[in-house]
């Protein structure tokens, strides 16, 4: 008995590797700006890798995203190499890798928020929009994204602009809110003291950097949150006085 010939590999295309293109350094007036800025987020940090997240809001605001050009910045101020920058900002969802209109639309799908209507605030939203989740209206204004559980569970479903809340929508007032903006109307979130910035304004006030815009640290607290801190309370009361009657009756 004799074992039958292997066949022969069928040719294949060879495997080639893509490679993108070495990043444009910034403008010099930019690329001056922006390392005397980095330079006051640094010497936050008592170790300089620290002001990483900080730094990559700061390339951020530069451009709508962060891009290969923010991502060599940040790693020569802090000493990193661009492989340990990328894992950074494509780990965190909140660093865009594509090009963000004015206004970043994230509707949460998590599972109370898709429970109470979610998925269909973002169904609508894509329809009346005409762009899927992750694209951005051709005038630039709105990019349309699901996002996982912004913690607002208590005013679920929950809509975020540019990172404030939009509390309790419908698919009618998403479709409300995404006319405002795209009408460049003045907005103002459910919690909020002040009208929306840019998504390039609001991540430069993630980087670190003072939000003058009036009111805007005056927003309060809504009533399910403060039912919740209530409801906490009660128990905790509860939970140490029965600890007391027992250590009362312990010592007699």
């Amino acid at each position: 008995m004799t074992a039958e010939p292997i066949p022969a590999a069928a040719e294949r295309d060879p495997i080639l590797l893509q490679l993108s293109k070495r990043p444009v350094p910034y403008p010099p007036q930019v690329q001056q700006s922006l390392r005397e800025e980095a330079r006051l987020i640094i010497d936050r940090y008592p170790q300089p890798r620290s002001a990483l997240l900080p730094l990559l809001h700061l390339v951020q605001s530069v451009e709508g995203y962060v891009t290969g050009t923010g991502i060599a910045f940040c790693a020569e101020q802090l000493g990193l190499t661009d492989a340990e920058v990328t894992a950074v900002a494509t780990f965190y969802s909140m660093y865009r890798r594509t090009p963000t209109g004015d206004y970043h639309v994230g509707v949460c799908t998590n599972t109370l928020c898709a429970v109470m209507g979610g998925d269909e605030i973002l169904a609508a939203l894509a329809r009346h929009l005409e762009i899927a989740a992750g694209e951005t209206t051709p005038d630039g204004t709105i990019t349309l994204d699901h996002l996982e559980c912004n913690a607002a569970c208590d005013y679920a479903p929950v809509v975020m602009v540019n990172w404030e809340f939009f509390d309790n929508q419908t698919p009618e007032s998403a479709r409300r809110l995404a006319d405002a903006l795209r009408a460049g109307l003045e907005v103002t979130g459910t919690r909020s003291g002040a009208p929306l910035c840019t998504f390039r304004e609001t991540a430069r006030i993630l980087a670190g950097f003072p939000d003058r815009r009036p009111e805007a640290n005056d927003g309060r607290p809504g009533e399910p949150t403060l039912a919740g801190l209530r409801a906490t309370g009660e128990q905790a009361e509860s939970v140490t006085a029965q600890q007391d009657s027992s250590s009362e009756q312990g010592d007699r």
